[in-house]
């Protein structure tokens, strides 16, 4: 806000030196008039259109005074005026105003003083001010809706690296066509609409004011915005474009725009426009948009120049351009291959979306060790969106909120960060947890096997029921033998269970027989059939019930030879079991071996000894798995367990000790019987734990990927958000254009805040009755837009004609100077914030030029082609008077080719190796450079509309 306040005092003062300098100009034009009268009565004779000769108009003459200063655009005038002209003195009015479109005449015109010329010059600068001001902010409404309709996404299935396939969500709009067509016209649209609304202001007539503005708005972008984005990088950094293909084309049209220009004005019909040369500008623009399509996907042509590849954050090989590789290479990223990848884009860039996300919630995890798993999302969702690739229309929008108070971008992307991850945690819940009274009646055990002792007595089994519970059912059960036989080893049993309604399980219980004789782990089972109506039997419908000898110590070994576990489960049990008996104290030593799973980084190496105490058939044991929130994980290790032993205070350890110590000669039946009670290792001594990502995380990150994009952030979803927007003061955080500290926020408004809101709190309000862009996907938003840009647009080409006419200032030098800045000041302001906050140039430079580009093919183009149309229509032609138009455009396409030199130049050079940034003294030289050629171009183009200097 405060570099926006010394902008406009500085424009302030500017205006004021125009000012004098247009009355000496003046002087010494008026004083060289009276030699001249012959030269201008000769170029008055050649507007007959009845002679076939280039009828266009003086541009000195158009700006004289017509008959009462208040009628009609057309000016009849006779030699003896120009006499008379010629001959006024100082003191003499020297332009009288003609009537606007929307704006009244501030009356009188005639006799008017000096002091009166300055006053209404300053009221007139002001108006201007304010009118940029509204367009700015309306301007953002348009962008916002653009930055809705170009993030229009539909779903395509991809395959992923192991050839599964996968849903995802991409933007149907490609981000060059969106830059050059809609991103360009929501930039430029001011300007373009200005072109067109003067066509028509001026009875279909050309005007200076117009292609004024678009010409000298084309300058100003090229040289001073460039310039100052040079500056603007921090020390030791620098910016690259990325997409140079498509700044070659886009820089090539924008030069060869007004290359054509000056052609159509001075060399293939002077003074006059036929109908093909404007069809032909305005088709240049789609043109520009399919060539610049085709060189960015590599179609035709480019399909046959040099192409680099590289390796993406997760190992997929990806084409990439060379500087996207040397800029990889300088963050020590993978290096390049040379392959060509067959995966496809769309795919890439949501992996490398998610890899973004995922890495970004690891270093936040280590910066915050004490926060929980949501509040981390939530964070690396904000700085997911944060980081990300932002469009023209999100640094355009920023950087107008900042200047009239309206808050920091930034704020809202906190909230749409939370308002995210609890959306797509209430989805995954609802997807978790679904209805259950939708669901069949279901009937199983649970648990689906027992172990149990042979001295236990009776034990318990569990029935449940699942599903809809609020009718009755009822299910059957009966025992069958396996390796355990009814009546030796159990007593069997059947029966019928009921359910009453809201019941949801039930228990019976079965005896189990005790013996004194040694014998091996034996088992039975229990089985569920003949449910009653509508229930369903599930897994587990047959239950396994083992019974455990307790005269033997033991055989230990794992449940399962591997376990598969997801990262985020924490503290992991890896159950060891106790086979074939439970008799006794008996200590298993255990330990774990690093695999692709390493100690201390995906898990806790433990080592240590399992007691199971007489009769216990389980132990487990405890490795803490540590989360490092990995999208895509598959890593293992193993868990090893050694030769267990009888403790010393185990009941039969002297017994055995005594045993062991004799010879096997004199060893008898029940010595050996003893010995082979004696606890040892079964078959699982080893079990492989495999850690995979967590199934709730890697949907949450797909959620949230899909999410993070900055479309919703600029746009609004009701009425009553607009307007509380609009009357709420906002703090900007005044980091994005100061060198102080990023991280320092402001909590409380400041002064300049306040004031910068209320003095803008008419055009917030007005334009909060513009329709939210969630109605109809932003296009409602696009067409009211639009309408109001053209009305506040055509009371700026009145408020700036009668700006220049009261300060005698022409109107080619008006456009060229003020209307040109006043529409190109927020793209000023945005391109800094983009200079600073993007890892690549393309949204400082390669949208100037495809911006420049666009301004002519369409501004100009469609204005002209509406003119000349009408024109022919009527037997006449459309004539445009070369004069300072073609000087600036010839003086303007000189001056960018020296500026594209210079850029490029610091690109290939080894010192500077960038667009933007690079050493002080080089970046400094740079901008000096183009800052010049902006001044120059200014002064010049000023002298020759005064004609000091002749073209």
């Amino acid at each position: 806000m405060q570099l926006f306040l010394k902008s406009i005092a500085t424009c302030a003062l500017f205006v004021f030196f125009i000012y004098s300098t247009a009355q000496s100009l003046a002087k010494v034009q008026y004083v060289d008039d009276g030699t001249r009268v012959s030269y201008r009565s000769s170029l008055l004779n050649r507007t007959d259109i009845s002679q076939n000769q280039s009828p266009f108009h003086s541009r000195r003459l158009r700006q004289a005074p017509d008959d009462g200063g208040l009628e009609g655009t057309e000016i009849s005038f006779k030699e003896e005026n120009v006499q008379d002209l010629a001959t006024k003195t100082d003191s003499e009015e020297i332009r009288v105003c003609g009537e606007g479109l929307v704006l009244p005449l501030w009356m009188p015109q005639k006799n008017i003083s000096m002091g009166d010329r300055l006053i209404r010059g300053f009221v007139y600068f002001l108006l201007l001010i304010y009118l940029f001001v509204g367009v700015s902010i309306i301007a953002d409404r348009f962008m916002a809706s653009i930055e809705a309709i170009t993030s229009i996404e539909r779903t395509v299935v991809v395959r992923g690296p192991n050839n599964e396939k996968q849903t995802m969500h991409v933007r149907i709009w490609n981000e060059t066509v969106a830059n050059l067509t809609l991103m360009a016209l929501g930039s430029s649209a001011p300007e373009i609409l200005l072109s067109v609304i003067e066509i028509y202001a001026k009875d279909f007539e050309s005007g200076d004011l117009g292609p004024g503005t678009i010409v000298g708005s084309a300058a100003y972008n090229l040289f001073m915005i460039i310039a100052v984005c040079m500056v603007w990088i921090p020390a030791g950094e620098v910016r690259r474009i990325r997409h140079l293909r498509v700044f070659f084309v886009t820089a090539l049209f924008s030069i060869f725009a007004y290359v054509w220009l000056w052609m159509i004005l001075s060399v293939i019909s002077p003074g006059i426009i036929e109908v093909w040369e404007a069809i032909v500008t305005l088709l240049f623009f789609p043109i520009t948009v399919i060539w610049a399509y085709i060189a960015e996907r590599r179609m035709l042509v480019y399909k046959y120049m040099d192409k680099n590849f590289r390796v993406n954050k997760r190992g997929t090989v990806v084409a990439g351009e060379h500087d996207q590789v040397e800029m990889d290479a300088e963050k020590g990223h993978h290096p390049m291959v040379g392959f060509q990848s067959h995966r496809n884009s769309d795919a890439e860039a949501f992996d490398e979306a998610r890899r973004e996300y995922i890495n970004v919630l690891s270093e936040l995890r280590q910066k915050y060790p004490e926060a929980d798993l949501d509040q981390l999302e939530m964070m690396a969702q904000e700085q997911v969106i944060s980081r990300g690739n932002k469009s023209r229309a999100f640094y355009r929008v920023q950087a107008t909120r900042k200047m009239v108070g309206s808050g920091n971008l930034m704020r809202k992307i906190q909230e749409r960060a939370h308002s995210d991850l609890t959306e797509v945690k209430a989805q995954l819940q609802q997807s978790d947890e679904d209805d259950p009274d939708e669901q069949p009646t279901r009937v199983y055990f649970e648990p689906g096997h027992y172990t149990v002792m042979e001295n236990c007595g009776e034990f318990e089994v569990r029935i449940v029921r699942r599903g809809d519970i609020h009718n009755y059912s009822t299910v059957e059960y009966e025992t069958q033998d396996g390796t355990a036989v009814a009546g030796t080893d159990f007593i069997g049993k059947k029966g019928v269970l009921s359910f009453p309604p809201g019941v949801d399980e039930q228990r019976f219980k079965i005896e189990v027989i005790d013996d004194d004789i040694f014998e091996e782990d034996e088992c039975f089972y229990i089985r569920l059939f003949n449910p009653s109506e509508n229930v369903l039997l599930s897994v587990p419908q047959i239950a396994t019930v083992m019974i455990l000898d307790d005269d033997h110590a033991g055989i230990f070994a794992f449940s399962d030879s591997s376990f598969e576990i997801s990262e985020s489960v924490g503290l992991y049990e890896i159950p060891v079991m106790r086979y074939s008996g439970a008799r006794g104290t008996v200590i298993v030593p255990y330990w774990t071996e690093d695999e692709t799973a390493v100690g201390g980084k995906d898990f806790e190496a433990v080592r240590g000894e399992l007691i199971f105490e007489n009769n216990e058939t389980e132990q487990k044991i405890q490795v803490l798995i540590l989360e490092e929130s990995s999208y895509e994980k598959d890593v293992s290790f193993k868990v090893h367990i050694g030769v267990p032993r009888l403790a010393p205070d185990s009941l039969h350890y002297p017994k055995i000790q005594e045993v062991e110590n004799k010879d096997t000669k004199d060893l008898t039946e029940l010595d050996r019987i003893l010995l082979l009670s004696k606890p040892r290792n079964g078959e699982l001594t080893t079990s492989h734990v495999r850690i995979r990502e967590s199934k709730e995380f890697k949907a949450t990150v797909d959620k949230l990927v899909a999410k993070a994009n900055t479309s919703a952030v600029l746009g609004t979803s009701s009425w009553k958000e607009q307007f509380k927007d609009a009357l709420t003061v906002i703090p900007a955080d005044e980091s994005e254009f100061d060198d102080g500290d990023d991280d320092v926020e402001e909590v409380v408004p400041s002064c300049l805040s306040y004031i910068s809101h209320f003095v803008c709190l008419f055009w917030k309000v007005l334009f909060a009755f513009v329709p939210p862009t969630n109605i109809c996907g932003g296009y409602v938003t696009f067409v009211v837009s639009i309408c109001v840009i053209g009305i506040i647009t055509a009371v700026i080409g009145d408020a700036a004609s009668y700006f220049g006419c009261a300060l005698n200032i022409k109107d080619s030098v008006t456009a060229i100077l003020f209307v040109a800045l006043g529409t190109s000041i927020p793209d000023t302001f945005a391109s800094m914030i983009a200079a600073k906050h993007d890892e690549g140039a393309d949204n400082c430079i390669g949208n100037v030029t495809g911006s420049n580009a666009v301004n002519v093919f369409l501004g100009i183009g469609l204005a002209w082609s509406i003119a000349s149309i009408y024109h022919m229509s009527h037997g006449m032609t459309f004539n445009v008077e070369p004069g300072t138009i073609g000087f600036a455009v010839g003086l303007f396409v000189a001056e960018a080719l020296v500026a594209v030199a210079v850029i490029m130049f610091r690109r290939w050079n080894k010192n500077i190796g960038a667009e933007l940034g690079g050493p002080k003294n080089s970046k400094y030289i740079s901008a000096s450079i183009l800052v010049f050629l902006w001044l120059f171009y200014v002064v010049i183009c000023t002298l020759e509309a005064y004609d000091i200097i002749r073209i």
